[in-house]
């Protein structure tokens, strides 16, 4: 018997944005991994940021949790825009945030500067 709810194969609707930081981090690859540590308050919809924390073990979390401007300025946003992650690849750093699909996909213009900030930091290290 066939399946009366087939599951759909293929591309799905999931979108990311990338931010690319030329930075050659040669062997000190963990300097430049971070992730975002929130502080929440509430359930489900009504869930609410109150304050932001990185974790890492190199440079660049310890310089990213000593600016309190940037902490404050995710703090603002959405659950979901708040988890930011920062990994090295080859030849650059990349800043990314979670899935999302077509609908709800976007960058505004916050994001941007948060990302920008922490590509200045990338930058400094």
């Amino acid at each position: 018997m066939q399946d009366p709810n087939p599951m759909p194969w293929g591309a799905l609707d999931r979108y990311q944005a990338h931010f690319i930081v030329r930075k050659d981090t040669g062997r000190n690859v963990g300097n430049f991994v971070a992730k975002t540590q929130l502080q929440t308050r509430g359930h489900f919809a009504s869930k609410t940021v109150e304050s932001v924390s990185w974790n890492g073990p190199g440079a660049l979390a310890e310089k990213l949790n000593h600016d309190s401007e940037l902490n404050e300025m995710i703090a603002k946003q959405s659950v979901k825009d708040t988890t930011i992650y920062v990994e090295p690849t080859e030849n650059a750093v990349r800043i990314r945030s979670k899935w999302d699909n077509h609908l709800a996909f976007g960058i505004t213009k916050d994001l941007f500067d948060i990302y920008d900030r922490i590509a200045g930091h990338i930058k400094s290290v």
